[in-house]
């Protein structure tokens, strides 16, 4: 059985799962999704607010406005509710349908991009259309996380001395990159406050992120259509690029071990595994971040008629689907 370690003060931001009993190597995943977002972007969005309130830029009738695959639109929402602030996000139609109904439950609008920028993808057309909005009423307030420094402080200053402290002795470290917000405040830590580790960043194929060619791509949270303002590159050691029919099938046999994860955990666990593998690692300390669980999730990458439509009859075989997904 894997093993599940949770601290004495059961700080839910400080649960790890170690992978050894299913994938054969031990990975020891720093599980995010146990907050009242549901994510790792609640660190972020928290930091990113706070900023703003002590720069003077939000206001009583500010509009928060941001773009968002749908993690950081879902802690923007519940933060704006509890502090009274007004927030529209705008995202794309990949946003899973669950969490466009958690933003409005929040009391959040939502906008959707139906049709991505001929250069720039589904990002470059959602910024587009936020930067359109804040010029038309200064009532809105632009976070923009994509180049925000409070997203990758957010990671520095709590994220990265967390997995510090709790493994004194890690060797290397896997973070998917998105924003690249989490990847920048745990590489920056790493190499400027404690010893030696290797960070590796997992990104999804068909991002142009890492300098690669743009491609299609299904499951929002991972990889970029345009490239971060806050990505360093020369903080990160490698870059693994994970196709997301093996994000599908690392979700999968996750799930069939009695863990439902999201998309993006599922991509950093294959490219984590993958790399494991080749660097016959087995004495090696590593942990690997699971940015959200699997819930918001159950009607796309759970769910066979999707999965079929979108990848074909082959992404999974029978054996690898979980129950709930096959078809009836």
């Amino acid at each position: 059985m894997p093993v599940i370690s949770v601290p004495q003060d059961f700080n839910s931001e400080e649960l790890y799962v170690d992978l050894r009993s299913i994938f054969g190597h031990s990975l020891f995943l720093k599980c995010e999704g146990f907050n009242f977002a549901g994510s790792i972007k609640l660190k972020a969005a928290a930091e990113m607010v706070a900023a703003a309130e002590r720069d003077g830029v939000l206001m009583p009738k500010s509009i928060l406005v941001e773009s968002s695959s749908g993690n950081l639109g879902v802690a923007l929402s519940m933060i704006a509710a509890s502090k009274g602030y007004r927030f529209l996000c705008v995202t794309d139609s990949r946003c899973n349908l669950s969490t466009r109904r958690l933003m409005e439950a929040f009391g959040s609008q939502v906008h959707i991009i139906a049709e991505p920028d001929a250069n720039g993808g589904f990002l470059g057309a959602r910024i587009a259309h936020v930067r359109g909005l804040c010029a038309s009423d200064d009532r809105y307030v632009w976070l923009n996380q994509y180049a925000n420094p409070g997203n990758w402080k957010a990671h520095y200053n709590r994220t990265a001395p967390a997995i510090a402290a709790a493994f004194p002795g890690l060797d290397v470290l896997f973070v998917g990159a998105g924003t690249t917000g989490t990847l920048m405040g745990c590489a920056r830590y790493f190499w400027e406050r404690h010893r030696r580790v290797r960070v590796v960043a997992v990104d999804s194929v068909g991002s142009v992120t890492f300098g690669g060619a743009p491609g299609r791509r299904m499951i929002p949270g991972l990889g970029t259509s345009v490239r971060p303002p806050l990505l360093d590159e020369s903080y990160v050691d490698e870059v693994v690029l994970v196709d997301e029919a093996d994000t599908i099938r690392a979700c999968h046999r996750l799930a069939r071990s009695g863990f439902l994860f999201g998309g993006s955990t599922g991509t950093v666990v294959s490219g984590a595994m993958g790399w494991l593998a080749r660097h016959d690692a087995h004495e090696l300390t590593a942990v690997a971040i699971a940015p959200d669980l699997g819930e918001r999730y159950l009607d796309t990458i759970y769910q066979t008629n999707w999965l079929q439509g979108v990848y074909g009859e082959d992404v999974l075989s029978s054996g690898e689907l979980t129950a709930g997904s096959r078809s009836a």
